[in-house]
């Protein structure tokens, strides 16, 4: 590690897989595609690391995503309503913790992803009088309009959103027009459209037929939500098909894909967590999943249709997206878990049908945005860098500044 690197400080959580994924994309694209400079890049869980209160919420936001999807809505109007990223309240509990990572991080650039720590960050830079040295950048990952007020800071210096509807939001949450730029989403290199022999091989690795129509059904991150209830329903479907069941962190819900995938006609591959989900897409033709904003562009970025589960009700900051995708023709929504079997059955037996849907991928996403918002973050450093104090410095202010 370069001692004199620039650091880069990104600002995560695990509240759900998203957050997690665009903070990985972003040091991957930084890793990509930046030549003639290196990095030093730290990424912290911020939500769950601050304060045990805080961390309990990550856990009650991920049992309620796993167990009782269709409550979420109440936890977005909740958090709309409340603004506990706002409140004095959180900010006492979690400022000791700000101040301490940047006593020891010191870092020349701060990127948000993820829409309760703007506000917490923003405030401490600007009481430490490190506002105007060290710029905040928040990468917005919910793509379309309807999303968290909690993303609308004032002291944000640059905003990276996915689309002109996201922008749209943001301008009506208040933000000023001229810091918002339009990147697309933050997606890892490695989700790329695979030729048909790298698809092939992808389902081969899995012991998967290498021709066979093959439906990835993605459970998620925590692995729950509708997602089981829809295998049940595509088990005991006819058809001419074979599937890869993802189940997430959700030990129980894999042990429990196992045995219903026992009772199938074709061939199901069950995977519990996997940080190789690209090749699980690589082997699809279709991927089934709650629309969370990074697994939809991951997938388009394969070049995979969506079968978006709406048999709850999108979350707002999802309901966009969903719409979005069945107006363009990238996907199908479905109603009821009872619809899967023909849905799937008219994908096999029309190919045209199926053809159009795959079209349609290639138009939903920014190409190159993974590059594009790199290129705005680290354009960003020498401006912050040739302004910054010397590290002690700021340490020392920081050290002084910072409640006891």
């Amino acid at each position: 590690m370069d001692p004199n690197a620039p650091k880069i400080l990104i600002i995560s959580s695990d509240t759900g897989g998203g957050h997690r994924s665009a903070a990985a994309a972003i040091v991957a694209g930084i890793q990509s595609f930046v030549e003639g400079e290196s990095y030093t890049i730290q990424t912290v869980r911020a939500i769950e690391e601050a304060h045990q209160i805080t961390a309990r919420l990550v856990v009650l936001y991920n049992w309620l995503l796993r167990n009782r999807q269709h409550w979420m809505k109440y936890l977005y109007w909740a958090i709309n309503r409340f603004r506990p990223d706002t409140r004095e309240f959180f900010y006492k509990r979690t400022v000791g913790y700000v101040a301490d990572l940047f006593e020891r991080w010191c870092p020349q650039i701060v990127v948000s992803v993820h829409p309760l720590t703007q506000h917490m960050f923003a405030r401490v830079l600007k009481e430490l009088g490190l506002a105007e040295r060290i710029p905040l950048v928040t990468v917005v990952t919910d793509p379309y309009y309807g999303f968290w007020k909690g993303w609308a800071c004032d002291d944000v210096k640059l905003y990276l959103v996915a689309s002109d509807e996201a922008r749209q939001q943001l301008i009506d949450y208040g933000i000023a027009p001229q810091r918002i730029k339009v990147s697309g989403m933050p997606v890892h290199p490695k989700f790329a459209f695979p030729d048909e022999h790298a698809a092939q091989a992808a389902r081969r690795a899995l012991g998967l037929d290498a021709e066979k129509f093959t439906v990835f059904l993605n459970a998620g991150w925590e692995g729950g939500g509708n997602i089981p209830e829809i295998f049940r329903e595509l088990v005991h479907g006819e058809l001419d098909v074979q599937a890869i069941f993802l189940a997430g962190r959700n030990e129980a819900l894999r042990s429990e894909a196992e045995l219903v995938a026992a009772e199938a006609k074709f061939p199901i591959k069950v995977i519990g967590y996997s940080e190789e989900v690209e090749q699980l897409m690589r082997a699809a033709n279709v991927m089934i999943s709650k629309l969370g904003g990074l697994t939809t562009f991951e997938a388009l970025s394969c070049r995979v249709p969506i079968i978006a589960d709406a048999t709850t009700e999108p979350m707002p900051q999802e309901a966009g997206t969903v719409n979005l995708i069945v107006k363009r023709g990238a996907g199908v929504l479905l109603q009821h878990a009872s619809d899967i079997v023909p849905v799937v059955h008219r994908m096999i037996e029309d190919s045209k049908h199926y053809a159009s849907l795959r079209a349609a991928t290639i138009t939903l996403a920014i190409p190159n945005a993974t590059k594009r918002i790199v290129e705005e973050i680290t354009s960003l450093i020498p401006v912050a860098a040739s302004h910054q104090e010397e590290p002690l410095a700021v340490q020392d202010q920081l050290a002084e500044t910072a409640p006891a």
